[in-house]
């Protein structure tokens, strides 16, 4: 999976999913158990089919990584959990967790366009993370249920993040405010995110066909 800026990320929840839908409706793997590997490792998902379509899909993401110099960051704490960094002239106190990409988690009283196009940058780039990193910015709704806007490294804000939302829930855990099954609002919709007590993060999707076409070739 590329950014924007052509950058490889390591891993895509929400790309998995679409992957899935693509390999079932078209016959390439017309099992509704799949097995996809990634950057972070081989993935197992469950598709849910509706006249013959997959419509919705569950994915294992896996164990989070939450040693320090492995997500990585220079923060104390394995994993840092509402560690205080200067950012922009604030004190943001962040959690920082990998899905087999980085996150930087920050649960604010109300998501909007200063922290995410202002600070987000920002984020992407600090010192503390020598890989940078994805922005996450929270806003908590219930125990489970949250808002979430984010700043991807390599990307900008985008519409929606599967390993963000799967990094924001088990930060939210880890940080006591939210519950193992949480569900996440994005401003590309909604994903359930299931902390299981196992350990694995369990994400749950749509996923939808939007257009097809052919790539040119060369020459």
């Amino acid at each position: 999976m590329y950014n924007a800026d052509g950058s490889e990320a390591e891993m895509c929840g929400n790309a998995v999913r679409c992957v899935a839908k693509f390999v079932y409706d078209h016959g390439i793997a017309a099992k509704e158990e799949l097995t996809i590997e990634t950057g972070r490792g081989v993935l197992a998902l469950q598709c849910s089919v509706t006249d013959g379509k997959v419509d919705r899909v569950r994915v294992n993401m896996d164990e989070p990584i939450l040693a320090s110099s492995e997500i990585p960051t220079t923060l104390a704490g394995d994993p840092p959990v509402n560690v205080p960094v200067e950012v922009g002239g604030r004190t943001l106190e962040v959690t920082c967790v990998s899905m087999g990409n980085p996150h930087a988690v920050t649960f604010v009283d109300e998501v909007n366009d200063d922290w995410v196009l202002n600070i987000g940058p920002q984020v992407e780039v600090h010192e503390a993370f020598p890989r940078k990193i994805n922005a996450e910015f929270i806003q908590v709704v219930s125990r489970s249920e949250v808002i979430m806007r984010v700043w991807e490294r390599g990307s900008g804000e985008t519409l929606a993040c599967g390993t963000g939302a799967c990094a924001s829930v088990v930060a939210g855990v880890l940080a006591g405010l939210l519950d193992r099954k949480v569900l996440v609002r994005l401003t590309g919709g909604d994903l359930e995110i299931e902390w299981a007590e196992s350990g694995e993060v369990y994400m749950t999707g749509p996923a939808a066909e939007v257009f097809s076409g052919e790539w040119p070739t060369a020459g």
